[in-house]
């Protein structure tokens, strides 16, 4: 299907085309080693999970594609999320006619494909988010059946582009698939909004969902009243549906409770407490029941892993800006590598994660002005690896 030249009403005009600036990378390295980018290892993805991974992938891009925003470009030079996923669909449909013609011709020589000339010639910028959604889902089901029906001996069939570099059916869907994971992480700034509306949309039930608090969490809250004075102001970021405060607070401590998320605390102010949309990395931290007074500690739990990578130091440096020397951080991260969506769990939603290990965690932490104390690895209840720090604010 192509995508229909029309000029949409509520779609921002987005800049001049010709600011961009053509990608004429080889990008088959990543055929062979992570992305240094994006993180992904191709070679290492289990290819009995590449068709599932692209319809896991479409959902992401059709949540993203619900923010207001989709149509505008955060900066001349690069596209927009919308133009993005005018690509993606794109990829998605010569890449079946790839794999199409792998599986009946021996060795094709592949049409070359201008992406550039693609993206003006189908007005990337001018089409409506509420028809790109569903036919880039559309595209993405179709490819991932395509290589679903390979038959086993089918994967090392060839096929060619111009430059000569010969794929496999095998390495040709290791290779797209870095191709849309990449524009991902190429859109990434809209991460927190798409994981904030994933919330909003869930929160009274992620809320029952995880209301019993696992024995590692009392475990480290009572490590971290230990360290405090009675009565001492924390800040706790990512409070959800509120069970962290409670806790704490039954401990001895005097929690502010702050999300991101207006929902959840919709719902710790209907249950009578004072709660505060807060978004760490832009907004002020002053406590507003002291002003001027920095907080004794900050408390993390779960909720710094949504924080992108490269932002993650600014919101860390900000949390001791408001923190007293001497002052006591928990924060717990999801532990490996790159970065990735959800679209199971408690909210079915796309939420965006970054995973860390500990050295580059550490090292993030040092740099932001804390001192690490301890970083326990933990076993969460699906089996996923978890990074507990406690660290102290130098």
């Amino acid at each position: 299907m192509t995508l229909p030249a029309r000029v949409s009403q509520d779609v921002p005009v987005t800049p001049d085309p010709t600011t961009l600036q053509p990608d004429t990378k080889d990008w088959t390295w990543v055929l062979e080693r992570p992305c240094d980018e994006c993180g992904f290892e191709a070679a290492a993805f289990d290819r009995n999970q590449i068709p599932r991974a692209f319809r896991r992938n479409a959902h992401v891009w059709f949540a993203l594609l619900a923010d207001p925003n989709a149509g505008e470009r955060t900066r001349p030079d690069r596209w927009s999320t919308l133009e993005y996923a005018c690509h993606v669909h794109d990829v998605h449909q010569i890449y079946h006619d790839r794999v199409s013609q792998m599986l009946t011709d021996d060795d094709p020589l592949f049409e070359n494909w201008d992406q550039d000339r693609s993206a003006e010639e189908g007005r990337y910028g001018e089409q409506l988010p509420s028809i790109i959604g569903p036919t880039l889902v559309a595209s993405a089901y179709a490819i991932s059946d395509l290589y679903a029906s390979v038959p086993p001996l089918s994967w090392h069939r060839p096929g060619r582009r111009s430059d000569g570099h010969r794929f496999t059916i095998e390495s040709l869907a290791r290779y797209q698939l870095h191709d849309v994971v990449h524009h991902l992480h190429d859109v990434r700034h809209a991460s927190r909004a798409a994981t904030v509306r994933a919330y909003d949309a869930s929160a009274a039930d992620y809320g029952v969902a995880t209301a019993d608090m696992p024995a590692s969490v009392r475990t480290a809250i009572d490590r971290f009243a230990a360290r405090l004075r009675p009565g001492a102001r924390v800040l706790e970021v990512g409070s959800g549906s509120g069970r962290d405060a409670q806790v704490l607070e039954s401990a001895g401590l005097s929690v502010r409770r702050t999300d991101i998320t207006p929902a959840f605390v919709n719902l710790m102010r209907d249950a009578g407490y004072e709660a505060d949309v807060v978004d760490p990395a832009i907004d002020d931290l002053t406590d507003p029941a002291a002003p001027g007074t920095p907080y004794a500690g900050v408390w993390a739990d779960a909720s710094l892993l949504h924080v992108d990578r490269d932002e993650l130091p600014l919101v860390l440096s900000r949390l001791a800006d408001a923190t007293e020397p001497g002052g006591v951080l928990f924060a717990a991260v999801k532990e490996g590598d790159g970065e990735d969506w959800s679209i199971h769990g408690n909210v079915t939603a796309p939420r965006f994660f970054t995973y860390w290990r500990e050295e580059p965690l550490r090292s993030v932490l040092s740099g932001a002005g804390w001192r690490v104390e301890q970083v326990e690895h933990e076993t969460g209840d699906r089996g996923e690896s978890w990074l507990q720090v406690t660290a102290v604010r130098a």
